[in-house]
């Protein structure tokens, strides 16, 4: 399923991605509250992330999509859903990693509503939710700026984690809430958000 928003094309990852991902992966800002800093293999990337997006993509129509500018196909960065693997109820994870040169643009807000709006008009979920590190500030507030809400807060003693940032938030929206709201927005004018079902193609990439 490919996305467009007013300013972003989002289409499924695929093999040519491997280097923007890797790159982006590779800044130590960007992986702060990841890894700490440490940047992600490229095997990794390789024969894990990028084969589990494309089951998830196979099986749920999930998984994670390359965004880039709509104006000059500028790579900013990668937004995903996932379906949890251990979870008897409808919902479905929400994350997203953009490259540093591209923060404070509001490109993540912009993609988080059009997969949050994809998630409960086209894959029927009953809840969206995301998570990160409590001193992931900006991350929290895209999310308050998708309607999320503050759901959980978990502490955590351990000292790796107290080196990232502390412990781990969740925020959540259900669709009751999302349906009673503006943000069950209607696609602006001409075509500021658009899908399709995925081809052959897509599914095989």
């Amino acid at each position: 399923m490919i996305l467009e928003t007013a300013r972003l094309r989002l289409r499924p990852v695929e093999m040519s991605d491997v280097d923007s991902l890797v790159e982006l992966d590779s800044d130590p800002a960007v992986m702060r509250f990841v890894s700490g800093g440490a940047p992600t293999p490229r095997e990794v990337i390789e024969d894990w992330v990028l084969p589990r997006a494309q089951a998830e993509l196979r099986a749920h129509r999930t998984g994670m999509w390359a965004a880039r500018e709509r104006t000059n196909a500028g790579f900013v960065g990668w937004f995903a859903l996932r379906t949890p693997r251990h979870s008897s109820r409808s919902e479905l994870e929400l994350s997203y990693r953009l490259r540093r040169d591209t923060w404070g643009q509001g490109f993540a807000t912009e993609a988080s509503r059009a997969l949050v709006a994809m998630s409960f008009r086209e894959i029927a979920a009953e809840r969206v939710f995301g998570s990160t590190l409590a001193a992931n500030s900006p991350s929290r507030r895209v999310m308050e700026k998708v309607g999320m809400r503050l759901s959980a807060i978990r502490l955590s003693g351990d000292e790796e984690m107290s080196g990232l940032g502390g412990g781990e938030v969740e925020y959540e929206l259900l669709r009751s809430h999302w349906e009673t709201t503006a943000l069950a927005w209607s696609p602006p004018r001409a075509a500021s958000w658009t899908a399709r079902r995925p081809d052959v193609a897509d599914l095989t990439a």
